[in-house]
C-alpha cells in the first residue's frame, strides 16, 4: 500500500513554504469527541514529528486513536516524505538556487510555520528520534514568539553522539579520524552512493529489525512507507545534508533552557539511543516531568507497539492540556 493511501484524502492539506511545496496532515478531532473534557481545559491539537528518513506516515498507528480526543497535525519536514526534496548546502558551499542548510534550525522554522498557518489554538508536540530534538527548538521557538507549547513528549528522542560538542566521548581513534570523515561525507558521489545502497527493500528491513527488537509492526506496508519517498528526485540530498551535521542542536542544550514541560517515552532496547542517557535527562533537567520505560521495544515503539504506546500518549497529552 502506497504512503499516500494510508489517509483520507480529505485530511491531507496543500500547503507551500519557503516557495516549497510540504506535505502535511491535518486530521479533525473524531465526532465522540468532547466538546469540554472533564478537566475543563481546551483540548490542544497535538503535532507530530517524525524522524530521519520516516514521514507522517510513520504515524499510522497513532493518529487515529489521538484524533479520538483532539486534533492532529502530522507534516513531513523537508527532504522527508511527501515535502519537496531541496538540494542541500552546507557549511562554506556557495548558494544554489532553492538550496538549503538541512538541520535542525531549517526543520523547527518549518514546524513553527506549520503550526502558525494551520493550528489557531494550544498545542502540544509529539516527536520521534531527530523530531524530538526538532519538537525542543520548535517549542523554544514559539516560546520566545509568545505563543509556548503546552508539552513535548519526547519519544527516543535522538541524541546525537556525532556531534562535534560531544566529541570528548568518543573513543581515541574516532576524535583522529573526525576531520578525514568530515571531508568524506561532504562529497556527493560519496554520499549518494551510500544512500542507494541503502534504500533497499532488504537493507530497509534489515535496519527494522534493530530499530524493532521485538519484531512487531515490520510489513510490507512500512518498508513501502520508508522506501517509497527515499526513491524520489532529490532524496539523497536529505540524506547528505543530515550526515554533515556535525555542529547543531543537541537536546541537552535545548533541554536545559526549556521551560515548557516534557514527558519522555523509551524503548529500553533502543540501539542507537541509549535509555542510560534519557534517564540522566530525567534526573538533570528540571523541566523533564516523567520518563516512561518500555521494555523490550527499540527505537520507535509509537509504531512497533502502538498498544503500550497510545494509552502513554493519550495520558500524557491530557496532563499537558492541565498545563495554564
Amino acid at each position: 500500500m502506497a504512503p499516500s493511501s494510508l489517509y483520507p484524502s480529505d485530511w491531507l492539506v496543500p500547503w507551500s513554504w519557503r516557495d516549497l511545496p510540504v506535505s502535511v496532515l491535518s486530521a479533525p478531532a473524531g465526532p465522540a469527541t468532547a466538546a469540554t473534557p472533564p478537566s475543563g481545559a481546551t483540548p490542544s491539537t497535538v503535532v507530530l514529528i517524525h524522524g530521519f528518513g520516516a514521514c507522517k506516515e510513520h504515524w499510522r498507528h497513532n493518529v487515529e486513536p489521538l484524533r479520538a480526543e483532539r486534533p492532529v497535525v502530522a507534516l513531513d519536514l523537508l527532504g522527508f516524505g511527501a515535502s519537496a526534496k531541496p538540494p542541500s548546502r552546507l557549511e562554506g558551499e556557495p548558494e544554489r538556487p532553492g538550496s538549503q542548510r538541512y538541520g535542525i534550525d531549517l526543520w523547527a522554522e518549518q514546524v513553527v510555520a506549520a503550526i502558525e498557518a494551520h493550528v489557531s489554538g494550544p498545542v502540544q508536540l509529539v516527536g520521534n528520534s531527530i523530531g524530538g530534538v526538532v519538537a525542543l527548538a520548535a517549542a523554544a521557538r514559539l516560546a520566545s514568539a509568545g505563543r509556548p507549547v503546552r508539552q513535548v513528549v519526547l519519544v527516543d528522542c535522538a541524541q546525537r553522539a556525532l556531534d562535534d560538542k560531544r566529541l570528548a566521548e568518543q573513543p581515541p581513534l574516532r576524535r583522529w579520524g573526525r576531520p578525514l570523515l568530515k571531508a568524506l561525507v561532504r562529497q556527493r558521489w560519496l554520499t549518494a552512493s551510500l544512500f542507494g545502497s541503502l534504500t533497499r527493500p532488504g537493507v530497509i528491513r534489515k535496519v527494522l529489525q534493530q530499530a524493532y527488537p521485538s519484531g512487531a509492526n515490520i510489513d510490507d506496508q512500512l518498508v513501502q512507507i520508508l522506501l517509497e519517498p527515499a526513491l524520489q528526485p532529490g532524496a539523497s540530498e536529505a540524506f547528505r545534508g543530515f550526515i554533515n551535521l556535525f555542529n547543531d542542536r543537541i537536546a541537552p542544550e535545548l533541554l536545559a533552557e526549556l521551560s515548557t514541560p516534557v514527558v519522555m517515552i523509551w524503548g529500553q532496547r533502543d540501539p542507537w539511543e541509549p535509555i542510560e542517557e534519557a534517564r540522566r535527562w530525567a534526573q538533570v533537567f528540571p523541566c523533564v516531568r516523567q520518563l516512561h520505560e518500555l521494555p523490550g521495544l527499540g527505537h520507535c515503539p509509537h509504531d512497533e507497539a502502538p498498544e503500550q504506546v497510545n494509552p502513554l500518549l493519550l495520558d500524557a497529552l491530557r496532563q499537558g492540556d492541565l498545563t495554564p
